[in-house]
């Protein structure tokens, strides 16, 4: 059980902690997020977003990197949104900064990998 407890820690200081943001959750423009987004990581490993359905702040969101399929409801704050153990945030129209948090499975270590998307369509 304290592995466990020492992993979550571990995520917790990595991303910087869950700092409650102050700002509302408002409408965004469906055209800046919608679309296919794809990238690659340091690792040389291809990653993809599928953003549709934008409305208001939400959205449907399918993530794949190698045989990691993600299928999740999201919703945009701040201009970024999270889907599993990543982060996408908009950095500007058509680009988008990517951070996720990779656990080693044989020693629980974790380490940040950070990536940029461009958004195919």
């Amino acid at each position: 059980m304290a592995d466990i407890f020492n992993i979550i820690a571990a995520n917790y200081t990595t991303v910087g902690g869950m700092v409650p943001s102050k700002t509302p959750y408002v409408a965004v423009n469906p055209a800046d997020y919608q679309g296919s987004w794809e990238g690659k990581y340091s690792t040389g490993e291809s990653f993809s977003f599928t953003v549709s359905n934008v409305s208001g702040f939400r959205a449907k969101v399918r993530y794949q990197s190698g045989s990691t399929v993600k299928y999740q409801d999201v919703l945009i704050k701040d201009a970024s949104f999270r889907i599993g153990d990543s982060k996408f945030m908009l950095a500007k129209l058509g680009k988008a900064t990517i951070k996720t948090v990779v656990t080693n499975p044989y020693d629980g270590t974790t380490r940040l990998n950070t990536a940029y998307a461009t958004r195919a369509n």
